[in-house]
This record gives structure tokens, C-alpha cells and sequence, in this order.
């Protein structure tokens, strides 16, 4: 037995073979499109792109009414005075009628309200055309163009839109805010210069024809998309009335910086416009205003591809300071005297404003119950519109007034910014 075991040949074990590093994992290859990913994230969502470009058909006319109307009215009746005076009512009556046409979307839904809110738009527009182009009497233009008021937030209709898709989602929701923001910059910027093109190259009445016939087939479109249309909130009897949106906590001060906001485009526009026209060059006033719109438009673009990072609160009040300290980027400008060192300032001026604008509206979302969206965000658009009537008068009244203008008179815009900043630090330490 020994022996047997001494003849065995003896095998050594096995020797493994010395252990390999662990291969990296291949980096995933960048897209050439990667950067748009977030926009091509939301916009698979099935039903967005119909709505979406429904809803841009029907914003358009939102920068066309009101320099068609002017253009058409003064072109007609040879006064500049009348024509401003009938748009400055029919905004009047836009910030009274709006919050109640939205309060309506949200109780019955958008397809029910907005088509026939939007008929009657159109018919006050129509009218409008009518008066003008038959030589009515003064009063019957201020009575049409009042009607228009009725013509539903179709920004604010979209946003409700995506809020219900994206719920759950804050990443995705912001760049669709973001989006919308500049889809809003986008079409105040091209929807005055297709007006303009209208009005002179045809005849006064076009831009305002066509911007109604826009208005009319786009909320049709848009309200025929019905299954990314929001649930109506079922009604119940022993619900408690819901509490007004004004009387909701931390939504009164967010309000008042939209007011302001307001109040920076109101003055910037006829601030400029009157630099552009004491040098010689009103033609290009469109131009340079078109300038900041587009700043916006691309910043927006841009802040929609950032991941929300911090609290939104906090967001919102470095947006605003930035937007004060750009806000002082044209003052700068205009007391060189240079039309064309204003017009490069204007362009990163508004570099800050649609960041600051869709943190806001994020705002306005969080702190409104879902069934008060509509009513909640045309609240907020009318705190807008009463800026921009305050910021134009006031900037009007610097024109004319102030010593050395119109470059000094670009201290208004520079005070409604600052004020801005002050409204919403004062309102973020109050609810801290």
C-alpha cells in the first residue's frame, strides 16, 4: 500500500491564472443631440406635440392684437392718442374678465369655456375691423375691443396641460415650463413684426384679420387634443368652498414681483422706442426690443436643459437678483448716446427674465390646489399686464419729463427690477 502510494505521481494543484484587472465599462457614446434629451423626453409624452402646436397657432395672435389694433386704428383715424386709449381698455378689461374666464376653465374644463370664450373674442375683433373700416363712432371701438377681453389664457391652458402629465415629475415639468416660457418670448417677438409686415404691406385691417382667424383655428385644434386635456374636479356638495387664490399663503407677494416684472417691459418698450426715434431710427426700435426678446427666448431654452437644483423659492430670488443687475446693462448703454451699444445691451438684458418667469410660474403651481391652476397662473398674467400698463406710463412720463431723456428715463425699468428684488427678498425672509 505504500508502496502503491509512493508510485502515484504527485500533481501539483492547478495554478489559476493571476487575476485580470476589471474591464471599465465602455462610457455610453454622447449623442450629437444629447443636449436636447430632456425636450425630447417631455415632448414623447404621447399627445404633447398636437397640443403644443395648436397652443403655439393660438398664441401668436397674443402679440398681434394690440399693434394691429393700434396700427389699424391710428392709420384710419389718424390718432395715435384714440388708437392707445381703446387698447389701454381693452387691457383694463382683459385684467377684469381674465381670472373669471380661468376660473371657469377650471370648473368645467378647457374645451367647454375656451371655444366659446374664443368666439366671442373674435367677434369683438371682427367688430372691431368693421367699426374701423365703416368710420363708426369712437365709442363703438372701445366697446369691441373690450369684447376681446373673453380670449382665454392659452399659455397658462398649456402649462395646466403639462402639470397634469408631469405630475411627479419636477425635472421634467420644469423644462416643460421652461419651455413654454419661450415659446411665450417667441411669439411676442414674432408676432408684432408679422403684424407690422401685415398692416403696411396689405391693407390696415390685415394684421388684425388674420391674428383673429389664428386665434379662432388654434384654440379649436387645441381643444380638440381631449385626452391631455385636465379632469374636471368631480362636484361635490359637501365640499367646502374653495379659498380664492389672492387669499392662498405666499401667493399675494409672488403677485406683486410679477407686477413689477410687468413694469420692466411696459417702460423698457417705450423707453426704447423713444431712444430709437430721438436718433433718427425708429424703424429699428423693433428690432432692438426683438433683440431682448430673443436673450430671453434662448435662456429659457437653456434653463429648461439645467436639473433643478436647490429649493425653488431660493431659485426664484437669485433669478430675480440677476435680473435686476442685467436690468442695468441698458441704463449703461443709453448714456453713451449709442444706438448701436444699447442694442447689444438689450440682448443679454433679457438673458435673465425667462429663468425668472418659469421659476415664478413653478411658484404659482406649487402654491394653488390643482382644481385652481388656470385661475392661479391668469392671476399671474394679469399682475403682468398691470405692470406693463404701469411700466408704460411711467416710462412715457420719464420721457417726457425727465432731464437728459431718453437715456435717463431708462432708470425706470432699472427701479422696477430693483423693486422687484426688494419684493421678493422681504417676501422670502417673511416666510422663513
Amino acid at each position: 500500500m505504500i508502496l502503491f502510494l509512493a508510485a502515484r505521481p504527485v500533481t501539483a494543484p492547478p495554478v489559476r491564472p493571476p487575476a485580470r484587472p476589471p474591464r471599465r465599462a465602455p462610457r455610453p457614446r454622447r449623442s450629437r443631440r444629447g443636449p436636447l434629451v430632456p425636450y425630447r423626453r417631455i415632448f414623447a409624452v404621447p399627445g404633447t406635440r398636437a397640443f403644443t402646436a395648436a397652443n403655439l397657432l393660438a398664441r401668436l395672435p397674443m402679440g398681434m392684437l394690440s399693434i394691429s389694433a393700434v396700427l389699424m386704428i391710428a392709420g384710419s383715424r389718424g390718432s395715435y392718442a384714440l388708437a392707445g386709449a381703446v387698447t389701454a381698455t381693452g387691457l383694463a378689461a382683459t385684467a377684469l374678465a381674465g381670472p373669471w374666464t380661468a376660473r371657469l376653465i377650471d370648473r368645467h374644463g378647457q374645451a367647454r369655456i375656451a371655444v366659446p370664450a374664443t368666439v366671442l373674442a373674435v367677434l369683438g375683433s371682427v367688430g372691431l375691423l368693421l367699426c374701423v373700416r365703416h368710420d363708426a363712432p369712437a365709442w363703438t371701438l372701445f366697446a369691441c375691443y373690450a369684447a376681446t377681453a373673453t380670449t382665454p389664457n392659452t399659455g397658462g391652458m398649456s402649462r395646466a396641460r403639462w402639470a397634469h402629465l408631469l405630475r411627479g415629475d419636477p425635472a421634467a415639468l420644469h423644462t416643460a415650463n421652461s419651455f413654454e416660457q419661450a415659446a411665450d418670448e417667441l411669439c411676442f417677438m414674432l408676432g408684432p413684426v408679422l403684424a407690422t409686415l401685415l398692416c403696411t404691406a396689405l391693407f390696415p385691417e390685415a394684421g388684425t384679420a388674420v391674428a383673429a382667424a389664428l386665434l379662432l383655428a388654434g384654440v379649436l385644434l387645441f381643444a380638440a387634443q381631449r385626452r391631455t386635456e385636465p379632469p374636471v374636479p368631480p362636484p361635490r356638495e359637501d365640499r367646502a368652498r374653495p379659498r380664492p387664490p389672492l387669499r392662498l399663503p405666499g401667493l399675494p407677494p409672488l403677485l406683486a414681483t410679477f407686477l413689477c416684472t410687468g413694469a420692466i417691459f411696459g417702460s423698457l418698450e417705450v423707453v426704447t422706442v423713444a431712444f430709437a426715434d430721438r436718433h433718427g431710427v425708429r424703424s429699428a426700435a423693433g428690432a432692438m426690443l426683438a433683440l431682448q426678446a430673443a436673450g430671453s427666448c434662448a435662456a429659457g431654452l437653456l434653463y429648461g436643459l439645467l436639473p433643478p437644483a436647490g429649493r425653488t423659492a431660493r431659485r426664484f430670488l437669485l433669478c430675480v437678483a440677476a435680473m435686476a443687475a442685467l436690468m442695468l446693462l441698458p441704463l449703461l448703454a443709453a448714456s453713451t448716446g449709442s444706438v448701436v451699444a444699447l442694442a447689444a445691451a438689450l440682448l443679454p438684458a433679457g438673458m435673465a427674465t425667462a429663468p425668472t418667469m418659469v421659476t415664478g410660474m413653478g411658484l404659482v403651481q406649487s402654491r394653488v390646489p390643482v382644481g385652481q391652476l388656470n385661475e392661479g397662473m391668469t392671476l399671474a398674467v394679469t399682475a403682468l399686464l398691470g405692470g406693463i400698463a404701469a411700466g408704460t406710463a411711467a416710462g412715457g412720463w420719464a420721457v417726457d419729463h425727465l432731464p437728459d431723456s431718453p437715456p435717463a428715463a431708462y432708470t425706470v425699468p432699472a427701479c422696477a427690477a430693483g423693486l422687484a428684488l426688494v419684493t421678493t427678498f422681504l417676501a422670502a425672509r417673511a416666510r422663513r
